[in-house]
């Protein structure tokens, strides 16, 4: 070949070379572009067009909150406050996490709480967390501009994650009991002194060493009367009634597999059960996204009759927590929505409330949480359709964006189509990151 017709095919390659380079790179930036324009179109969207909430407003209402926090795993700025309406009256944040809360009858404040990182840690490594309850003087009591803590009963665990105390009931003027999740166990302390206490191996098939794993998650205990206990067993779906000497002597959601757990079509992995009587049950169906009333059938077996996922347009993610007020209304804390909201028994929303932490649980003053209240099973006032509704579960998605609201606490407009376009991104970003890199 002459050496002109050489030269001539050399440079057109390496311009053909050149051009699918510069090509490939604008390929992947555009394959970059393409998925982040789709993810923060889908967001800016969302927030547009997202409906209003925590603004339904009633100055005469009074709550009293108790706040896990935020951050990963939800374990810091815990908080206990009150709400005079929809404005904060006070507030103490002096512990990683909060959460049940109770305004007892001599004006204090019942809180279960944790703080990690912490010592002397007794069998355990140091460092380690502690957890227990205290008790609360609010302003009101101190005659001061801030609430104090009078009173408490603690003691160290392995580690602050699924091993805190949840839940914590005054049974007289010295005497509570409590819910221990790093143990699986409830007890009554008296003046400082376990005098009464229910393992939960006693019926169920314990691991070897319950506070080296999330076993069972025992998170709320209710006192339906003096010797009977209300208790739920998150893991296994279930809530049992515990007797003082009998051990358990009902169990609500059977295990009907052979598993070990109920059913989770049922229960799933709920929150703060409330006992209504005559054979009925409130409870914040958490892992559902739903809030449901369980009724005792004539042969002993319990089932759903009547259940609300939604309200203010939004369904409801994580709620932990559902009270029935004395005026028939509903009390909801709707946790990684960060909001607490009041319904009406057909179903609107009354009163509402948008949190800054993620709220584990809020009580309604004066009357607080108690034992009894108006059933909505079977009544006819009910709303149908929100009875009905049923609450999000996308297979991966919803898994995944729980694990996003509970580490970085989106808002509660983010789903799980964010979670899609956002995975979309990834993979955009990667795959475009790759051609930029071969085509250098």
């Amino acid at each position: 070949m002459p050496s002109g017709y050489s030269h001539s095919y050399s440079f057109l390659s390496r311009l053909i070379s050149g051009i699918r380079r510069i090509s490939g790179r604008r390929g992947g930036i555009a394959v970059m572009l393409a998925g982040i324009s789709i993810f923060v179109f889908s967001v800016v969207l969302a927030a547009a067009v997202a409906p209003n909430v925590g603004v339904a407003a009633d100055d005469r209402r009074v709550t009293i909150v108790g706040s896990q926090g935020g951050g990963p795993g939800l374990h810091d700025d815990g908080s206990v406050y009150q709400l005079d309406g929809r404005s904060v009256a006070w507030r103490l944040a002096d512990a990683d996490s909060y959460f049940d809360v109770t305004k007892l009858p001599t004006g204090t404040v019942l809180a279960g709480y944790m703080n990690g990182e912490t010592t002397p840690c007794g069998p355990y490594d140091e460092p380690c967390a502690r957890t227990g309850f205290r008790v609360i003087n609010p302003p009101e009591i101190t005659a001061d501009s801030s609430p104090t803590v009078t009173d408490e009963y603690s003691f160290p665990v392995r580690t602050r994650v699924n091993s805190e105390v949840h839940d914590v009931e005054r049974l007289g003027p010295n005497e509570y009991v409590f819910t221990d999740m790093d143990a699986e166990r409830i007890a009554i302390v008296d003046n400082g002194t376990i005098t009464w206490e229910w393992y939960a191996n006693e019926t169920y098939d314990a691991p070897p060493d319950p506070t080296r794993t999330d076993w069972l998650h025992i998170n709320d205990i209710d006192v339906i009367d003096s010797d009977r206990f209300l208790v739920s067993v998150r893991n296994a779906h279930q809530l049992v009634i515990i007797e003082r000497g009998h051990g358990v002597v009902e169990v609500i959601n059977k295990d009907e597999s052979g598993n070990g757990k109920g059913d989770p079509s049922v229960l799933r992995q709920q929150h703060n059960p409330q006992w209504l009587g005559n054979g009925t049950v409130l409870v914040a169906d958490s892992h559902n996204d739903r809030i449901v009333e369980l009724h005792r059938g004539a042969d002993d077996s319990w089932e759903v009759t009547w259940s609300i996922a939604a309200a203010e347009g939004v369904p409801f993610s994580w709620p932990r927590d559902a009270d029935r007020l004395s005026n028939g209304n509903t009390l909801i804390t709707d946790s990684l929505n960060k909001r607490i909201v009041e319904i009406n028994n057909s179903g609107v929303a009354v009163w509402s409330y948008q949190t800054q932490k993620v709220p584990y649980e809020a009580d309604r003053l004066p009357a607080g949480e108690r034992v009894g209240g108006v059933a909505y099973t079977n009544a006819n006032n009910i709303d149908t359709a929100a009875s009905t509704a049923t609450g999000r579960n996308i297979p991966i998605l919803s898994l995944l964006l729980i694990g996003i609201q509970t580490g970085i606490q989106t808002p509660f407009w983010f789903t799980e189509i964010h979670v899609a376009t956002g995975v979309l991104a990834l993979i955009s970003i990667i795959c475009g990151s790759g051609l930029v890199l071969k085509n250098r």
